[in-house]
């Protein structure tokens, strides 16, 4: 298999978008030993059938989330796909072990040095992945119409403009060129339907974990963003049920400790901790979705071989 595609990068250095907010909440302590122990550092839910209270081993799990997102993808072995917020490279490498070449990028210096390395180790996956320091407002560097597809794992919440983000992602995909992301939207229409308590509890979540998009994300509003930026074929899939084990299991492990962090108000300093037990608490009224959409394609003939 070739190596991930030179061409599609020009000679100037990114831009990197200054985010004090999520620098401090990947950075923490808190995170970091959390996806050490918990997860082996995949930074994403992982994905049953059925829901169920005995979740382990993890990795199952996560891996079918992996799937989702490839299958959602839907594009040929040999694609040059853009993993935009590539955390330590997990999702990049299953790509890459199902044919994809790769540019995976993120902002955070210790993700990409993980990332990195576990590139490195992967043998020759490694020459079917690209890792690079980007930041996806900003994707000036990468030419325009030379990827096959783009996605996003639990990333695009975290994007201060996600419109900027998503007309770039428009832009630098070829004609008929896919989208798939797995995010987090709300299902409630005003802070009075769920209460103006825990609209507050579930807003500082949204502020901690520096998700200002997930804080915008009425139900329908990926469809709209998507669609503003020029994409067609927008299609929807509500994942909340698959997550719900992981969900349940950051509640068991949160459930005590939240309580301590909220008596001592430490909540900006333990931000998984409080997600979790929070996003619990609140799950009636949030929703991970999983959506797909294309970029039309030259003649106005939406259809796409994959």
């Amino acid at each position: 298999m070739p190596a991930p595609s030179q061409t599609s990068a020009v000679d100037s250095k990114p831009v990197i978008k200054d985010n004090p907010a999520l620098q401090s909440l990947y950075k923490s302590f808190e995170s970091r030993i959390g996806y050490w122990l918990l997860l082996g550092n995949t930074r994403h839910f992982g994905y049953w059938d059925k829901d169920t209270y005995w979740v382990f081993p993890l990795s199952g799990p996560l891996r079918r989330m992996e799937e989702k997102m490839y299958r959602l993808l839907d594009v040929a072995p040999g694609s040059q796909v853009l993993d935009a917020g590539c955390g330590v490279g997990h999702v990049a490498l299953y790509m890459a072990n199902h044919g994809l070449r790769v540019t995976a990028i993120d902002v955070l210096d210790h993700h990409l040095a993980k990332a990195k390395r576990n590139v490195a180790r992967s043998g020759d996956l490694g020459s079917l992945v690209s890792v690079n320091k980007m930041d996806y407002h900003h994707l000036e560097t990468l030419q325009s119409g030379s990827y096959d597809g783009v996605y996003t794992m639990e990333t695009l919440v975290h994007a201060t403009d996600p419109l900027e983000v998503l007309k770039g992602f428009y832009r630098i995909l070829r004609p008929g060129g896919h989208i798939a992301m797995h995010e987090y939207d709300h299902d409630y229409g005003s802070d009075e339907a769920i209460g103006k308590t825990l609209a507050k509890l579930m807003r500082e979540v949204s502020e901690y974990g520096a998700m200002p998009t997930w804080q915008r994300a009425k139900r329908g509003y990926y469809k709209q963003l998507l669609e503003e930026a020029g994409f067609v074929d927008v299609k929807e899939h509500d994942y909340s049920e698959n997550v719900r084990p992981m969900l349940r299991l950051f509640w068991l492990l949160a459930a005590i400790p939240y309580h301590i962090i909220v008596f001592f108000r430490l909540e900006k300093y333990f931000v998984n901790a409080v997600g979790g037990a929070r996003g619990y608490y609140a799950q009636k009224y949030w929703r991970y979705v999983a959506i797909s959409a294309k970029k039309p394609t030259i003649g106005g003939d939406d259809s796409t071989k994959s």
